[in-house]
This record gives C-alpha cells, structure tokens and sequence, in this order.
C-alpha cells in the first residue's frame, strides 16, 4: 500500500496558500509574547476589574443576583481572550473563542443596561455599557 501523501493529492499550491492565509490571521498574534500583550486583552482585564468593583455596590439581595450575573460575564470575556491565545496555533479554535468573548461581552452590556435601569442612582454604571461596546468592537476589528 502506498504511502499516504496527501501534499500530493492537494497540490503544494494550496498547502502554501493555506498557510499564508493561515498566517495572515495571526501575524499579529505571534508577535506577541503573552496573551497580556493584547490590547483586548488588557481593555477587559481593566473593565472586569472595575465592573467586579461597582457591583459590589449593589444592595444585598442583588450582590448574589444581578451582581454576580456580571461577576462572571465581564470576567469570561477576559477568560475566553486568554483561552484563545492559548490555542491560537489552530485558527478555527482561536476565531471561536474569540467569538465567546465577543458574546460575554454583549451579555454583559445587556447586564449593565439592567442594572443601570433598575438602579438609575448608582453611578458607577454609568460609562460601562459604551466601555463595552468599545470593546466589542475591538475584539470585532482584531477578528478581521
């Protein structure tokens, strides 16, 4: 039986074509040392610092509700950046999880959008939902 060469079959043109495209996608990416590089990154670890601040001045009975709702939406945006980066090497793995952290990034939105209806006198709230939007659309752009 012979070998299994599969360079022949698809033809040396598109094993090429496939890997400029391949790195197209993540030149940016592989100049980068550490997922801490990214300025998406950074923009969330930021925000999700300031939102876990903020809905802790929620009142009590929304602390382990609404606030926790956000807790942990703003921080899987930074988590599925970092989880991404971690499998950058397989672009479909990577525009997938780059995908997630756009979505927690619209969940959280939609929680801030809650919140700050429900309690208009909390002002820590209020910059959050064009700070996530900002970063929506960054993490949007570094997709193309």
């Amino acid at each position: 039986m012979p070998p299994d060469n599969r360079s022949s079959v698809l033809g040396p043109r598109f094993l090429v074509e496939m890997f400029i495209n391949f790195l197209d996608l993540n030149a940016e990416v592989f100049r980068k040392s550490s997922y801490k590089d990214l300025e998406i990154y950074q923009l969330a670890f930021d925000l999700c610092i300031k939102v876990h601040h903020a809905s802790l001045k929620l009142p009590n009975f929304e602390l382990y509700e609404q606030g926790s709702q956000i807790r942990r939406s703003s921080k899987g945006v930074k988590d599925a950046i970092v989880e991404g980066y971690g499998r950058r090497k397989y672009k479909q793995d990577y525009i997938k999880f780059l995908t997630y952290a756009i979505a927690s990034c619209d969940e959280t939105t939609n929680h801030i959008l809650a919140i700050k209806t429900l309690y208009p006198d909390l002002k820590e709230f209020a910059n959050f939902e064009d700070e996530y939007d900002k970063l929506g659309r960054k993490i949007n752009n570094y997709l193309q």
